[in-house]
């Protein structure tokens, strides 16, 4: 601001006074340092404005518009999977994230990866690629999705820190698809790495599933699902090859399934329900319906507050029921085949899968026997004595005894897998058919992996009288459970059956140490979110 004093202009400050001479300098400092700084930029901009107009590459990369489905792309995406010494010197197109990136001078190395498949790129400046075009690739945030062009070459050295080993691509074309904040909550790199590093970093299982989006992107995690879509896969296909019928049954139900209080309630319109702790109730009406042989697969509720390396809230129940003939070693015969076709179908269809989880957790390879191992549960009881465990035979095994066990079994037999029949009655539910020989134990078996149980289950008791008796005497409410004793009134064949978890069954075939690692979004007592 400027003023006029005895005919000579002065500088005021903001306060609305002359300013002194050691603020007029100042000013003129100021303003001198805003001139060079705006000529600077105007610089900066007519360089980057030259160089745009001759940059030879400037059509084959950058950000792709939003892809709103304008228009169709007649263009292939090679899978990344399938890029290999076959196609040397093709030229392709394939989309991946960018998993990592180091630029140098001219050339910029990136690694894209697809699910669990991972490929080695180079941009190179040259008569295709300018600097700009390099610069451009260079500054691309990690986890970005793009398309790539690029030639196929046969690399001398193999790259042992892709998938893709014996080829990369060199790029032609790099353009932005979706673009990933610069600020990741964490690196797919550190959440990649195997468990037994000791000197990088790693992620901590909260942060994972916190981040569970970004979590799912690691190639070990892609290897898991897939391979828990394939027990599914496998489960149904077993069983339906041996005449079941996949059923769906009610997950909205009026009274606990099992009894007990380990129940979520729900409000139903002016009254209570509950969330299905199994699909008990209806696989057996639906033998008592004539359907024989039935199976389901859906989502089984478990109000227990056990926050252990195995139990989850909510979890994807495996469950069958079949009638048989006159033994219930019918259906245990069955179900020992039916885990036979899925460790083999994983073991056969799934190598690559299976390889990519034991390079971040390392395990040794499961092991099963054909047919199945089964052995009595008074077996069991003189092995752990043996090897000096106090145990009575009508108690149900503890965990740490159920591994024990486990070792002891592998060690003796070499199998990881096996079957434990004839359970004290005294440790079934009611609804269980107490064994006709032995008025202590019951016809119910559960089955292991690597020591911990993976199905329980046995012959039910089909006579309404008699399980109106064994209610009474577990002290059953009986109110609660009538609608399960009336399915059994108008003849019902002699049945068994079981029921899996599907996360316990991946887990411990991989040898992993949590089931949170199993499931997408794992519910235990401390987790509802993501």
């Amino acid at each position: 601001m400027a003023d006029k004093e005895n005919g000579q202009t002065v500088q005021l400050g903001p306060d609305g006074q002359p300013m002194s001479k050691k603020g007029l300098k100042k000013l003129q400092k100021e303003a001198e340092k805003a001139a060079k700084k705006q000529e600077r930029q105007k610089q900066i901009q007519q360089a980057a404005d030259a160089t745009q107009q001759d940059d030879f590459a400037k059509g084959c990369y950058g950000n792709l518009p939003m892809i709103q489905s304008r228009e169709k792309v007649d263009r292939e995406l090679k899978p990344i999977a399938a890029v290999d010494q076959s196609m040397d010197g093709q030229k392709i197109w394939v989309r991946g994230r960018l998993h990592t990136s180091r630029g140098a001078g001219k050339q910029c190395f990136f690694v894209l990866r697809q699910r669990q498949y991972t490929i080695q790129a180079l941009l190179s400046v040259g008569s295709e690629v300018s600097k700009p075009m390099v610069k451009f690739a260079s500054t691309i945030n990690l986890e970005s999705i793009i398309d790539v062009e690029g030639i196929v070459r046969t690399t001398d050295v193999k790259v042992t820190s892709c998938s893709q080993q014996d080829v990369e691509l060199h790029a032609t074309q790099v353009f932005m698809v979706s673009s990933a904040s610069p600020r990741l909550p964490l690196l797919i790199e550190d959440a990649s790495r195997s468990v037994t590093s000791e000197e990088l970093a790693t992620v901590n299982q909260d942060t994972r599933l916190d981040n569970r989006v970004l979590d799912l992107r690691t190639t070990a995690n892609q290897a898991i699902f897939r391979i828990e879509a394939a027990v599914c896969q496998l489960f149904r296909d077993a069983l339906t090859q041996r005449g079941f019928v996949e059923i769906h049954t009610p997950k909205i139900i009026s009274a606990a399934s099992e009894g007990g209080a380990n129940v979520f309630e729900v409000s139903y319109f002016k009254r209570h329900a509950y969330l299905a702790q199994s699909p008990q109730l209806y696989k057996q009406m639906a033998i008592a319906g004539d359907m024989d042989r039935v199976f389901t697969v859906g989502a089984v509720f478990r109000a227990e507050d056990s926050n252990t390396h195995r139990h989850l809230t909510e979890f994807v129940g495996l469950d069958m029921e079949m009638a048989f003939n006159y033994h219930y070693h019918e259906v245990l015969k069955v179900i020992g085949e039916l885990f036979v076709s899925i460790f083999r179908g994983l073991q056969t269809k799934f190598e690559s899968e299976i390889e990519t989880v034991s390079k971040q957790y390392p395990a040794e390879p499961f092991k099963f026997l054909d047919p199945s191992l089964v052995i009595t549960f008074p077996e069991a009881i003189k092995m752990l004595r043996d090897s000096g465990i106090e145990i009575d035979e009508e108690e149900d095994l503890s965990t740490p005894n159920e591994k024990l066990l486990g070792r002891l079994v592998k060690a003796k037999y070499d199998t990881d897998f096996y079957i434990l029949d004839k359970f004290p009655l005294a440790v079934r539910p009611f609804y269980t058919m107490p064994d006709p020989n032995n008025p202590k134990q019951a016809n119910s078996y559960d089955m292991f992996m690597r020591g911990e149980e993976i199905l329980s289950g046995a012959q039910r008791i089909h006579d309404p009288e008699f399980l109106l008796e064994r209610a009474k005497h577990h002290a059953v409410d009986m109110e609660k459970i009538q609608a399960y004793i009336d399915a059994f009134k108008y003849g019902c064949p002699p049945h068994a059956g079981g029921g899996i978890g599907m996360e316990r069954v991946t887990m411990l075939f991989l040898g992993l140490d949590n089931i949170r690692k199993t499931s997408l979004f794992p519910r235990d007592p401390k987790r509802l979110t993501p």
